[in-house]
């Protein structure tokens, strides 16, 4: 595939570096940019190309992957100075990875497809691992024939691709509900231990026991076995789970719904990253609720 047009992997944190390594890996050419300088300086140690900007970063490529933080990082390198949409040759595409609201991934697409551009919603799932071994999932909303033009891209980049139709924004609604979801099951996996260990339980044993009964979770699971090794640097930082629950509570409200459950596990969130652990990784929660006391 060296012959092939670069893709351009923009914001190369946790899971754009996963992805870039994982495309680089299959034989395409890619070419990287992040604002961060330690970020940059670890993709230039895997080999990759690194540029000055977003748009040296898609100068020719077929598709450029937006791997930032949230919708205003989004149109910043989409359409800012320097920015990726002034960069791409017409008929490239842009995959908008990031967890945002639908009505922004919507507004987002909408620019770029004036501009003669493909939009591709596809936010992911899964985690840094995940990402770079092509395992994790992606949820993907766009014309048909937008896949099939960047099928090979899509398939590289994950061996559980959801296509969820045509409908722009689809992805971001699917994304959200799921992390809802997450963030309800994490929360609750923290709150099961704190009892657990109050109650004089081996809180580890207790874990054994939950993985292999009725109330196991994946995403329990895999954040306290870290949290109970005192491991809290950062694979998903706290804020990201905070952002996407509560990004989840504003679409079920512009639907009037009501999402009691998801609530609290926000407001946890929250005050976990009021109380110190923003910076931390979210299983940082069982530590918050092991300070609070009835």
């Amino acid at each position: 595939m060296t012959d092939t047009p670069a893709i351009a992997v923009v914001g190369v944190g946790n899971m754009g570096m996963g992805m870039a390594l994982r495309l680089r890996d299959r034989g395409f050419a890619v070419q990287v940019r992040d604002i961060d300088p330690a970020r940059e300086a670890m993709a230039r140690s895997e080999g990759l190309a690194v540029c000055a900007t977003a748009a040296a970063a898609a100068e020719g490529a077929r598709c450029a992957i937006v791997a930032v933080v949230d919708a205003a990082q989004a149109e910043a390198v989409l359409f800012g100075a320097d920015g990726v949409a002034g960069a791409l040759p017409a008929g490239a595409a842009v995959l908008l990875c990031p967890t945002i609201a639908p009505h922004d991934t919507e507004a987002l697409a909408a620019r770029l497809l004036a501009l003669g551009l493909d939009a591709i919603d596809a936010p992911m799932s899964g985690g840094p691992q995940r990402a770079r071994e092509g395992t994790m999932s992606l949820m993907v909303a766009c014309a048909d024939a937008v896949f099939e033009r960047q099928r090979a891209v899509i398939e590289a980049l994950s061996n559980a691709v959801f296509r969820l139709g045509p409908r722009l924004g689809d992805g971001a609604r699917v994304k959200l509900v799921n992390n809802l979801l997450a963030g309800i099951n994490l929360a609750g996996a923290a709150e099961a231990l704190a009892l657990a260990e109050r109650a004089g339980l081996d809180a580890s044993l207790m874990l054994d026991v939950i993985e292999r009964s009725s109330g196991q979770s994946w995403i329990g699971s895999d954040r306290m076995r870290r949290a109970l090794a005192g491991d809290l640097s950062p694979r998903a930082h706290t804020t990201l789970l905070n952002k996407d629950t509560h990004l989840a509570l504003d679409m079920a409200r512009r639907l009037g719904t009501d999402t009691p459950v998801g609530s609290q596990a926000a407001a946890l969130f929250a005050r976990a990253c009021e109380g110190g652990f923003a910076a931390f990784d979210d299983a940082s929660l069982l530590e918050l609720l092991r300070r609070d006391r009835l």
